[in-house]
């Protein structure tokens, strides 16, 4: 019988993080993932142990791929300073509808530590997707929450911001300054 509880972590860095973080350049980011078929145990210990790895990490969103599974799964946290706010858990998310306003905001990412650039997405989403405990869910966001869920979606298609980025100048000296290679770089133009 699946269980009812939350998911809940401590957000807080871990030592040793369950979970190692693939970066820009390894081909397991760049994979399309598959549908997770069935909400279990072990899909909710991934989600325990992304969390995890990704508070040890200060990040606020971990897309599966990026620890090495090809799942369409994804934890998103954008209130780290409050330890009473759940975090967000997405599983098999689809956008079911993107606002018409476009908003310019800088985004990083724990696959490419110390590169951050301007990226244009949708102000905001809905998204549909399945909980930790498999129930179907409908939600709109706004904001950086918006912002990190599209980011982390990318990921599920083997997108990475990078491929977003407009000032193809900036994006080549801050990879080059942190030791990445802009032939990585898959170049995608419109922000959807």
């Amino acid at each position: 019988m699946p269980s009812t509880a939350p998911i809940l972590v401590e957000k807080t860095k871990l030592e040793r993080p369950p979970l190692t973080i693939h970066y820009l350049g390894d081909r397991v980011l760049r994979q399309s993932c598959k549908r997770v078929s069935r909400v279990d145990d072990k899909v909710r210990q991934l989600a325990r142990e992304m969390l995890q790895s990704m508070y040890s990490s200060d990040g606020i969103g971990l897309a599966a791929p990026q620890v090495g599974m090809a799942k369409q799964m994804l934890v998103v946290d954008c209130n780290l300073d409050d330890p009473t706010t759940p975090p967000l858990i997405l599983i098999n998310p689809k956008i079911k509808r993107f606002s018409r306003d476009i908003a310019l905001g800088q985004e990083g990412c724990l696959s490419i530590p110390g590169v951050y650039l301007d990226v244009k997405r949708p102000a905001a989403i809905e998204v549909i997707y399945k909980d930790e405990r498999g129930r179907p869910q409908t939600r709109a966001f706004t904001g950086l929450a918006a912002r990190a869920i599209q980011h982390e979606m990318d990921h599920l298609e083997g997108i990475m911001f990078v491929d977003r980025v407009e000032n193809e100048i900036e994006l080549t000296q801050e990879l080059a300054k942190h030791g990445f290679s802009y032939k990585t770089v898959r170049r995608i133009k419109k922000a959807r």
